[in-house]
């Protein structure tokens, strides 16, 4: 799958998170990257303060980044529909941790 094709379903994944939490997301960018750091198992990550750590003194800081890495995902992805599953699961996922909600609550949510 090209990386444009791969960009547009983190846009549809995005379009699909109900707009009130999207209103609530503050300070964070969300960007396709090819692959995780070296020695990184990852599908995804998220970079920065999560809104339920900042306090009075959050200011002049860069924003957060949730980072999908599109060739982990092709690899365990059999089908370009399994794709489009994997891409949602994954920016949720991404998007929780923004939001403070820790792999544990994911886990038992059904979005680990």
């Amino acid at each position: 799958m090209s990386r444009d094709r791969f960009e547009e379903l983190v846009g549809e994944a995005l379009d699909e998170v109900p707009e009130e939490l999207l209103g609530l997301m503050s300070n964070v960018v969300i960007l396709v990257e090819d692959d995780p750091p070296p020695g990184e198992d990852l599908l995804g990550l998220y970079e920065g303060h999560a809104l339920t750590e900042r306090g009075w003194d959050y200011s002049g800081v860069l924003p957060d980044r949730i980072l999908i890495y599109r060739n982990p995902i092709l690899a365990i992805c059999d089908t370009d529909e399994d794709v489009v599953d994997e891409v949602a699961v994954t920016v949720v996922h991404e998007i929780a941790h923004h939001f403070g909600i820790d792999d544990e609550r994911l886990h038992a949510l059904g979005w680990g």
